[in-house]
């Protein structure tokens, strides 16, 4: 039984889902700060959807055993930092799950603490927005989640699903995983990268024709390469978002819209980057995502006041 869960980056994703546990049960959830973070949180506080959470936070030198579960909610440029934060609180048993987007972010993982301990999973259908240390959402969204052989009865997953059912997180275990992966990540390839070049939250999406056009031009380079890499996505997939999306706050805005807005980094490279990459990998010409790879990191810089 999951009795001591670990959640790496307080976000609008991490906040959540941690306020979520906490809600269950305040003894259940720890956060893994930095020195400068644990002392903002305690200083500012953290709210979500207006309630304040007096979330227990530990610094990456604690010694106080092995959690149960950990939920690493960090940007990928971030994954590093977080791998090395988590360290001492993975044991024999631990179950790991990075809720980041992209593909490639449980290989990180795995790498460093075996993927026997690793689920592959992501976030869906949240509008969480964080503005300081400030965490709104309409809808909190699910977490998918499973091995990779698919097995519904592998320990870890039947562990997970427990804690979830018990603390009332949305979650799924979907048939195939690795195609749920893929699907997610064709659909923040459109939504997110093309909402930061507009500027636009969820409901210009919903009102505007060409921007959901855009969406779709972007997914379909990754449709295109899914099918060489063996993933079984089809246009079906993308229509889907499209009803996703629908489902949103008008208000809400995409993670990377909200890194831009902050001036931070985003995560273009591991969206339109992997998407060129791959992509010169099977011959699959990709222009949508390279002049959305060009685009943001000149926002980016310019930003940043490096241009």
């Amino acid at each position: 039984m999951i009795q001591k869960v670990l959640v790496s980056g307080l976000g609008a994703i991490g906040s959540s889902y941690a306020a979520r546990l906490y809600d269950a049960s305040p003894q259940l959830v720890t956060a893994v700060v930095d020195e400068e973070r644990l002392e903002r949180y305690r200083r500012e506080g953290i709210t979500v959807n207006g309630k304040a959470y007096p979330f227990r936070m530990v610094t990456p030198d604690a010694t106080e055993g092995p959690a149960d579960l950990i939920l690493i909610a960090v940007k990928y440029h971030q994954l590093n930092e977080a791998v090395a934060q988590i360290r001492k609180f993975v044991g024999e048993n631990t179950i790991i799950l990075s809720l980041q987007n992209g593909i490639t972010s449980e290989t990180v993982v795995g790498e460093a603490f075996g993927m026997d301990k690793v689920l592959h999973s992501f976030v869906v259908g949240t509008d969480a927005v964080r503005v300081g240390t400030s965490t709104r959402y309409g809808n909190l969204g699910k977490i998918v989640f499973g091995h990779r052989s698919n097995r519904k009865d592998d320990p870890k997953v039947l562990a997970v699903r427990e804690l979830f059912d018990w603390a009332r997180v949305p979650y799924s275990v979907p048939e195939d995983i690795m195609r749920e992966i893929w699907w997610k990540f064709m659909m923040n390839v459109g939504v997110n990268q093309v909402s930061a070049v507009l500027k636009a939250p969820y409901g210009v999406f919903q009102r505007v024709k060409e921007a959901r056009e855009l969406w779709e031009m972007a997914s379909r380079e990754v449709l295109a390469i899914a099918e060489r890499a063996g993933i079984n996505l089809v246009e079906a997939d993308i229509q889907e978002h499209l009803r996703l999306l629908d489902t949103l706050s008008p208000e809400g805005k995409t993670s990377m819209l909200q890194d831009v807005e902050a001036g931070r980094k985003t995560e273009v490279e591991i969206f339109a980057g992997t998407v060129c990459q791959m992509g010169d990998a099977y011959g699959i010409d990709t222009p949508v995502n390279d002049l959305l790879f060009k685009m943001i990191r000149a926002m980016e810089q310019m930003k940043q006041g490096k241009a």
